[in-house]
């Protein structure tokens, strides 16, 4: 929980969430760095029955300020409304993001060119992210991890 608020830097290749109200030790705002792998947008046609439900899906990342009651990107019962709700309808309201608690959507798809390899069974497609600290630890945090059990200083294990 924090005053938490979107930085957008370096192109779209990352995005960087600080809270401003709390600096490291070099004076610069906490925070953590979304960085995104091998994702894509789906290629359904805009007036799809599926795109219609689940709009989450046409951006990979959405905030909204946090809400108990928003906890589904598709809305509550995605199967049964013509679409819209979710993700779509929360930001429809622009609701402030900054010093707020926030919520980060990210959204991840994947879609290949077939290869011979592929049939039957394609073996394996990646899609990730990577959530890492920016800034948040005044020093390299594993720099303060205990010497193993055993281990004499200046002598081997």
């Amino acid at each position: 929980m924090g005053n938490w608020h979107l930085q957008r830097g370096g192109g779209y290749r990352r995005w960087l969430v600080v809270n401003p109200n709390i600096v490291n030790a070099l004076g610069q705002p906490v925070g953590y760095q979304l960085v995104p792998a091998g994702n894509v947008v789906p290629f359904a046609h805009a007036d799809s029955s599926f795109l219609r439900r689940a709009a989450f899906t046409t951006r990979h990342l959405w905030v909204t300020p946090f809400a108990p009651d928003e906890r589904f990107p598709a809305g509550e019962y995605p199967n049964q409304h013509p679409g819209g709700a979710g993700l779509p309808e929360w930001t429809k309201g622009d609701r402030p993001i900054e010093n707020t608690d926030i919520v980060l959507w990210y959204t991840l798809g994947s879609h290949h060119i077939p290869r011979p390899e592929d049939w039957p069974v394609m073996p394996v497609e990646r899609a990730g992210f990577a959530l890492r600290p920016f800034g948040f630890f005044d020093a390299n945090p594993s720099l303060d991890v205990a010497p193993p059990s055993g281990h004499e200083p200046g002598g081997g294990i």
